[in-house]
């Protein structure tokens, strides 16, 4: 009877919440996740954004994993194709598919497999990303610059800087020339800081395993096809992604959760808990009517920023404050659908039309206000409306709240965008056919800061002893997509051991 079930609430219904109630579904019938989502759809910051006929990821997210069980839900709802997509087809490549799976041009619940290309504008010129160590990256360095970098390098590796913060743990895997070039601008750029103000903790979470000679060693071992290694994801060479973008996968998942039993409740906000001494008794959210409603837990986990979990405990003055204070970087993405598009391809893989390959470009020019440019006809056709002829383009800027630029229009925003896209020869006024603003609060947690108190601020709250924190907000964690699932699939796990 479904009153004798656990219940275990859920806050926030992300790729690490819809993984928590799908992994407590799977190990115990007795239990029923509810999600709580303030959002009405769900898929969190890696959901799709669709328009019309358009579809565009927040920040772009690759389905990429070393973990076989993260991949065997990923199949489970999707199923990787066995054809070749309608660009593969219209650009005439020569591509293999495995003997299992689904004809995206025939059936809509498909993984496409898709190649990753990325470049860097740099002093308006194109480099590879990651870098290759080919005759035409030294000749855009120059060969003056290239000598400086080889030599910066090998100091880094002699003399190893003590990492206090960001920057000396790049300086001390790619050497202080590259990291001047192709770093130390870019990060200001993205976090609002310069790297010697950021925690290096956030260079161990994103590529602690990254430096230039793995750089060097996957550019050669890449030109050998019969020599297998794992790369580092920073390095890899293709992806999963879902035929209508990541929102596909989370609402196939979201079905099925719903259908096993669980409960997803959109467009309401957490408002606080009920507690008595160390354990938490119930939730209390607000509707999109302003109504408060209540639900009674065994368990609850949270997936949303800390600064928000924080008001609705309670907390010493000083824990409070500093949670409150947690830093975090805001994102806005300016799209454009077009009739023209021309950077134009410069490689060996051909494309419809024969733009650029790229998923995105990084514009490390010092006086461009966008971070990258992300083009959404490389992630897949299908979400481009008439992909024949046009073109699904973004740039993605990075501010917080409080900025001049998040403050500003969406109008404001897109003139912004549009002469940018203008100035570095994306696209002109005239070729737009449609533009739209996407916003995202908190879509990064940062490293700086109160962050230096994030120990403290979880010890106190890990008192609550049905209280779990999972997640890229919920621990402050700037982790992938994948991690996010592990992290969710471990509190689930550990749920299911104590019912």
């Amino acid at each position: 009877m479904m009153e004798n079930k656990k219940t275990v609430a859920i806050v926030g219904a992300g790729p690490c919440g819809l993984a928590v109630a799908y992994e407590l579904l799977q190990k115990d019938k007795n239990i029923k996740p509810i999600i709580i989502e303030k959002l009405g759809c769900v898929g969190g910051l890696s959901r799709t954004v669709y328009k019309d006929n358009l579809g565009v990821d927040i920040g772009g997210h690759r389905l990429h994993t070393n973990d076989e069980y993260i991949k065997s839900i990923w199949f489970k709802f999707l199923e990787v194709q066995n054809s070749p997509a309608i660009d593969d087809i219209l650009a005439n490549r020569d591509v293999k598919y495995p003997k299992n799976g689904k004809n995206p041009n025939e059936e809509d619940d498909v993984m496409l497999v898709r190649k990753r290309f990325s470049s860097i504008i740099y002093n308006s010129k194109f480099f590879p990303y990651p870098l290759k160590f080919s005759l035409e990256t030294f000749l855009n360095l120059g060969l003056k610059t290239s000598f400086k970098a080889g030599c910066s390098y090998i100091k880094s590796m002699i003399f190893k800087r003590k990492e206090n913060n960001l920057e000396d743990f790049m300086v001390n895997r790619f050497g202080e020339v590259l990291y001047s070039i192709f770093f130390k601008d870019y990060t200001k750029k993205v976090w609002g800081l310069d790297a010697s103000q950021l925690s290096c903790e956030w260079g161990h979470q994103r590529i602690r395993k990254l430096s230039l000679f793995k750089t060097i060693l996957n550019s050669i071992l890449s030109q050998f096809k019969f020599i297998k290694f794992k790369k580092e994801t920073s390095l890899i060479d293709e992806f999963y992604y879902p035929k209508y973008g990541c929102s596909q996968l989370w609402d196939l998942m979201a079905k099925y959760i719903i259908e096993n039993g669980g409960e997803i409740i959109l467009n309401s906000e957490f408002v606080d808990f009920n507690y008595h001494n160390d354990k938490i008794l119930s939730l209390r959210y607000k509707t999109q009517d302003n109504e408060i409603k209540e639900i009674p837990a065994h368990f609850f986990v949270s997936t949303m920023p800390i600064k928000d979990l924080i008001v609705g405990v309670d907390a010493p003055y000083d824990i409070k404050q500093e949670a409150l204070s947690l830093p975090y970087r805001d994102y806005i993405l300016a799209s454009f659908y077009t009739k023209e598009f021309n950077l134009k391809n410069s490689t060996n893989y051909p494309t419809i039309n024969n733009i650029t390959p790229d998923c995105w470009i990084y514009l490390q020019e010092k006086d461009a206000i966008a971070a990258r440019i992300q083009i959404m006809n490389n992630w897949s056709p299908y979400l481009v409306g008439d992909y024949k002829n046009n073109y699904l383009i973004s740039l993605e800027y990075f501010a917080n709240e409080t900025d001049d630029f998040w403050q500003k229009s969406d109008s404001e925003i897109i003139n912004i965008a549009q002469m940018e896209a203008q100035k570095y020869n994306l696209f002109n006024k005239e070729d737009i056919l449609q533009s739209f603003v996407v916003r995202e609060k908190k879509a990064y947690p940062t490293y700086f800061g109160s962050y230096k108190e994030i120990d403290k601020i979880k010890k106190h709250l890990s008192k609550y002893t049905n209280l779990y924190l999972a997640g890229r907000n919920g621990q402050h964690k700037y982790n992938n997509m994948d991690e996010a699932m592990i992290c969710g699939i471990n509190v689930a796990r550990e749920i299911s051991g104590n019912v």
